[in-house]
């Protein structure tokens, strides 16, 4: 069952999903070759967040079509 909507955007509203999800954010970071940290600039960072939502999307497009 969906949690109601609070102020924080970043809520999980499956909390099981988040080991779920660190371990897809390391695995693109090595994909690609990032090493993720504070160290990193805001936009290499950024950029395996953006292939994480590029991914989950098709993802969902896949299962929405029946494809999986």
């Amino acid at each position: 069952m969906a949690q109601q909507q609070s102020g924080n955007r970043n809520e999980l509203l499956v909390p099981q999903s988040e080991q779920r999800l660190e371990l897809l954010k390391w695995e693109i970071a090595t994909e690609l070759g990032i090493q993720l940290g504070a160290d990193q600039t805001s936009r290499l960072n950024g950029s395996v967040g953006g292939e994480m939502v590029r991914r989950m999307i098709m993802m969902a497009e896949q299962q929405l079509s029946g494809r999986i």
